[in-house]
């Protein structure tokens, strides 16, 4: 039966963080090693002891194999396996370094071999590896149950989230045709506000104070962009600066916004049981936030019917309100919130639901990954009135593309149209129009 081994914990030597061990190249002959090992430890114990535990017992094991075969591995290279391998067999697996690593934003694991993640914008395969499918499939499954939702063959994906706030979706077989899948997108551990957003590139400092003003002044705000755009950033960026007395209720798929006020009720939505009961909506969710009395709602994301319970929140006094939905542009975002709508009500005309998106939205903020890897705020359009059948908008600030520096970055600039917003008696109502109207010049 396989065991740990002889050596005892006061053996070990030289402790390595989980970064170094699971992102650092490995020679053949250390890979050969590391096979031999796993052969040794038996998972079924490996799982009742502690990370740290377990890391000093595999380097007796590999300190045994090294000594009677005459390895050439240094005290530090024997310590460096042994963390893998326990990081392996414990917690989150060999995603446990990527998730400590603070220069990563999205981990995508698309086989036991096969695993990239996006840096500064950028994607790149890593050295990181699982030992087989089953491996992939136990750590999306310690994942899920930690937050009470589970992933199997009968239920092949979830959305969970970690304890930091990222969010993490997972796919098995047979929807996934060759290994289960797991993506994550990671939320830094320092919150991103609008001024470091301004010092990234992501903004200038007159757009950070333009949205800084849509906050305060409670516009209803939609959060438009493609998939990991920026979104959710974005979002919370612009709560940072929602009066602390206010009552939020927000309200997500997996719960990843991080607002920092006092007064916050979280509401997260429940896929159905086995027997395909018990399921929670966002829609079902919004329903209930109508009756808590809330200042303002934040929904995630909009994806389907709840859109028109969202519009109509933000018709009937829920001032203040954001949330986020995927699209190209800023029309693009009116279309598919009027499509959401027609999902839940079919035999709703289009100029009835366009009506109630004209009298609900303020402003929309579309976010884009741009081809540098620089997310940046490239269209802010304000939501204007109605034009005949169609809604009519009005670019508040446009992104305009330059050139690009010798570093493949792309630059530009700002161009507003200096239009007075059909929303000036609420700016003036907070004593905000003038700090607007300097904005715009500044643009």
């Amino acid at each position: 039966m396989k065991t740990f081994g002889q050596r005892g914990v006061a053996d070990a030597v030289h402790p390595v963080t989980p970064s170094e061990a699971s992102t650092e190249q490995r020679s053949p002959a250390v890979l050969a090693l590391r096979d031999r090992v796993i052969k040794e430890i038996d998972p079924a114990v490996a799982a009742t002891v502690s990370t740290d535990v377990l890391r000093h017992e595999i380097e007796g094991i590999i300190h045994g194999i090294a000594n009677k075969e005459r390895l050439e591995l240094s005290g530090r290279e024997q310590a460096t396996l042994a963390a893998e391998l326990a990081n392996d067999m414990t917690d989150y697996g060999p995603l446990r370094g990527l998730l400590a690593d603070e220069t990563i934003s999205d981990i995508m694991v698309n086989g036991p071999n096969n695993i990239y993640v996006e840096r500064r914008g950028k994607l790149e395969r890593t050295a990181v590896r699982f030992r087989d499918a089953a491996h992939i499939a136990s750590v999306a499954q310690k994942i899920a149950s930690r937050v009470g939702r589970r992933i199997d063959e009968s239920s092949p994906m979830v959305d969970a989230r970690l304890p930091d706030g990222s969010r993490v979706n997972a796919i098995f077989p047979p929807l996934a045709l060759d290994s289960p899948c797991i993506s994550i997108r990671k939320f830094p551990s320092h919150r991103r506000n609008l001024e470091g957003m301004v010092t990234n590139g992501t903004m200038t400092a007159p757009i950070a104070r333009l949205l800084e003003i849509a906050a305060r002044a409670r516009l209803n705000v939609l959060v438009s962009g493609g998939t990991g755009s920026g979104k959710t950033t974005m979002l919370n960026a612009m709560s940072q600066y929602i009066d602390h007395g206010e009552r939020i209720v927000t309200i997500e798929d997996a719960a990843e916004l991080q607002l920092q006020q006092p007064h916050v009720i979280r509401l997260e939505t429940r896929p159905p049981s086995l027997e395909g009961t018990g399921q929670v909506t966002q829609r079902d969710l919004l329903i209930n936030a109508l009756r808590m009395r809330p200042d303002r709602i934040i929904i995630g994301e909009v994806r389907g019917p709840e859109a028109f319970d969202m519009l109509q929140a933000m018709n009937t006094g829920h001032d203040g309100s954001i949330s986020t939905v995927h699209a190209n542009t800023a029309r693009d975002a009116l279309t598919r919130i009027e499509n959401m709508v027609q999902m839940g009500l079919v035999n709703l005309p289009s100029r009835a639901i366009r009506q109630q998106v004209v009298g609900a939205l303020d402003i929309i903020v579309q976010v884009e990954r741009m081809r540098d890897g620089q997310r940046r705020i490239v269209q802010i359009t304000e939501v204007v009135g109605m034009e005949g059948e169609v809604i009519t908008t009005n670019d508040i600030a446009n992104f305009v593309f330059d050139s690009e520096d010798p570093h493949g970055r792309i630059l530009g600039r700002y161009r507003s149209t200096q239009a007075i917003p059909k929303f000036k008696s609420r700016l003036a109502y907070f004593n905000l129009d003038r700090m607007w109207a300097e904005s715009i010049r500044e643009v």
